[in-house]
């Protein structure tokens, strides 16, 4: 396997409900921590949101490993954050078999 190169600077963020105070809760979401990550674009599509017109493309973010349990390992329902964009991840898998890497499938969306 060849080294990826990691250029890209991305925060991982985790959902966290809040009480709202009337029975039910806000969710919002929680900076874990910065990791440098290869982000290479794979398949896009259109889709309907609500009746609202969604580009959806898929990403697989390589990054460096973290042990099962550790906080900076990603996990699905996570996402990470670069800017404004969002990259919500479903699945991850480790990338080569000595364990150094990750590989994350995530989703980024976006309304036009």
């Amino acid at each position: 396997m060849t080294t990826p190169r990691l250029n890209r600077k991305l925060v991982l963020e985790a959902p966290q409900r809040l009480d709202d105070g009337a029975g039910g809760y806000v969710e919002t979401w929680q900076a874990l921590g910065s990791v440098w990550a290869k982000v290479t674009p794979r398949s896009g599509r259109e889709t309907a949101v609500s009746e609202v017109a969604v580009s959806a493309v898929g990403y697989r973010i390589t990054l460096r490993s973290a042990p099962e349990g550790d906080i900076r390992r990603p996990l699905p329902e996570q996402r990470f954050r670069e800017g404004a964009r969002l990259f919500h991840i479903q699945a991850v898998v480790d990338d080569d078999p000595d364990g150094r890497y990750l590989t994350c499938f995530a989703t980024e969306e976006v309304a036009v």
